[in-house]
């Protein structure tokens, strides 16, 4: 099966992408109570999608996930939300993009990219080359604190390695 396609997000993504988002941190096993207090940092507002650069991964026209790629260089750029519908994981959504991530990062100037991840997106990120740099607080339940992480924007000749894939040959 060809991989899902990837778009810049629209403003009037922003529902379908909150309630995806939702479905996603739900999927983990989290309870209501937590994915309350996670609500406000999952959500995407219309007049974010384009500062916060959204794209937007689907086949046939559904969205199977989605990232943000925040801040400006020379700084380092932030992956702000990242998030795949439940039943599209394992079928390399997350991968495309990341790849897509990797190359708009690389686009734009940054170096590096920082975030903090779920705990149980972690080995997600490992296995896409991010390493741990750390710990974060978390910004929606207190006391709670998620891995911080960071990957190098690789340039383009090494992309492929970039995102766990071998080279050819």
């Amino acid at each position: 099966m060809p991989g899902p396609a990837l778009r810049p997000g629209r403003p009037d993504d922003a529902p379908t992408l909150t309630a995806l988002a939702l479905r996603s941190k739900a999927h983990w096993g989290y309870d209501e109570t937590f994915i309350a207090a996670c609500r406000e940092e999952l959500t995407l507002r219309p007049a974010e999608v384009a500062p916060r650069r959204t794209v937007v991964a689907e086949r046939d026209g559904a969205p199977l996930g989605f990232s943000t790629l925040e801040g400006e260089p020379p700084g380092d750029a932030e992956l702000g939300l990242f998030l795949v519908e439940p039943a599209a994981m394992g079928r390399g959504v997350g991968r495309a993009l990341f790849t897509r991530l990797l190359a708009d990062a690389r686009a734009i100037g940054f170096g590096r990219i920082v975030f903090d991840a779920d705990p149980h997106a972690e080995p997600f990120y490992r296995a896409m080359g991010a390493v741990p740099i750390g710990e974060s607080p978390s910004g929606s339940l207190p006391g709670r604190v998620l891995p911080r992480m960071t990957i190098p924007v690789p340039p383009r000749s090494d992309s492929a390695r970039a995102v766990g894939e071998r080279p050819a040959g």
